[in-house]
């Protein structure tokens, strides 16, 4: 009994860490090294005050793994991104 618990633990744990690498290949896959980075590069290529605008759009692009398109407007299209507020209820996301 104890051999057949011992066995059926050790798949168990051989199972899950291959789960776990799958899963974090497949999310490199879609979304890349570097992913948010460049998103948020072309997001914020006519921000006023860059640095800034570059902070929380890598915060909401790797909460919400998306950025919406073009420099301004086009939340539509990441309702996550959309909808982050700060503290004083106002947008989070550049």
């Amino acid at each position: 009994m104890k051999v057949v618990f011992a066995t059926l633990l050790l798949v168990t744990l051989v199972l899950t860490s291959s789960l776990i690498d799958t899963t974090m290949a497949l999310s490199i896959f879609f979304f890349g090294e570097g992913y948010c980075e460049k998103k948020c590069g072309v997001r914020c290529s006519k921000a006023g005050v860059k640095d800034r605008c570059l902070k929380y759009c890598g915060i909401c692009c790797e909460e919400c793994k998306c950025v919406p398109s073009g420099t301004y407007g086009n939340k539509h299209e990441c309702p996550c991104y959309r909808d982050k507020k700060n503290n004083k209820g106002k947008p989070k996301c550049p």
